[in-house]
């Protein structure tokens, strides 16, 4: 007969990923992760939290053998520690949007009207650009994120930078935003001020994980540099 206490001690190491994502503010670290390693202080800052607090979380995702640290010198860069964690993450964002009533209002709320913004999928962005369509691609990220990984040929113009920006962008071509994630506000923001300016725009309906996570092609300041994309 199997021993039920080695099951029972199974199935609650099973539970430890679970209970290290049962707080929204390591989810929201997750999340940042997807994009790119960062620091603790950088973390801090984009999940507006005090970098004790932040590295409180990043412990426990680290224990749970969801986060890996790099250290260099004095200062260590938190990732995530593998691709599984990231598919991790996406299952559970598809599983409370589909089971949870409250998340539709709630990512209305935050993203805000998204009247008359339709976004573009990625097999319909691919399928112009293959056919030769002069369409932009703007990486509306901080500077740290595209470099860190890009859709390979994209333009990096920072939300906040945008609109005094305007006029690096053509008015006769088409322009195609995106950020983080379909859960993130920058590039359906950007896409309002562009139209507000009299630009052609849509945002990509995901963002850079999940085209990388497809196996999409990424370039970094690194590969761009040596001429090598993935």
């Amino acid at each position: 007969m199997p021993d039920r206490a080695i099951k029972t001690e199974l199935f609650d190491e099973f539970a430890r990923a679970a209970q290290a994502l049962a707080s929204g503010r390591r989810v929201e670290i997750i999340d940042v992760l997807a994009n790119g390693e960062r620091s603790v202080e950088e973390l801090s800052r984009q999940v507006a939290m005090s970098i004790a607090n932040t590295s409180r979380h990043l412990q426990i995702l680290k224990e749970a053998g969801l986060v890996a640290a790099t250290r260099n010198g004095t200062r260590v860069q938190y990732r995530l520690a593998s691709p599984a964690v990231y598919q991790f993450w996406v299952a559970l964002r598809s599983l409370a949007a589909e089971r949870l009533p409250g998340v539709k209002g709630l990512v209305d709320a935050y993203l805000g009207s998204r009247e008359g913004l339709e976004a573009i999928s990625a097999d319909e962005l691919l399928a112009r650009l293959w056919a030769g369509e002069p369409l932009v691609m703007v990486d509306v990220r901080s500077m740290a994120e595209y470099q860190a990984a890009h859709v390979a040929g994209a333009v990096s113009i920072p939300l906040e930078e945008l609109e005094q920006r305007l006029r690096e962008l053509p008015r006769d071509r088409e322009i195609v935003a995106y950020c983080r994630g379909p859960y993130c506000a920058f590039a359906p923001e950007a896409v309002r001020t562009l139209r507000e300016h009299g630009y052609t725009a849509r945002h990509l309906a995901e963002g850079l994980p999940e085209w990388s996570a497809a196996g999409r092609t990424v370039e970094s300041a690194a590969t761009r540099r040596s001429g090598v994309t993935r």
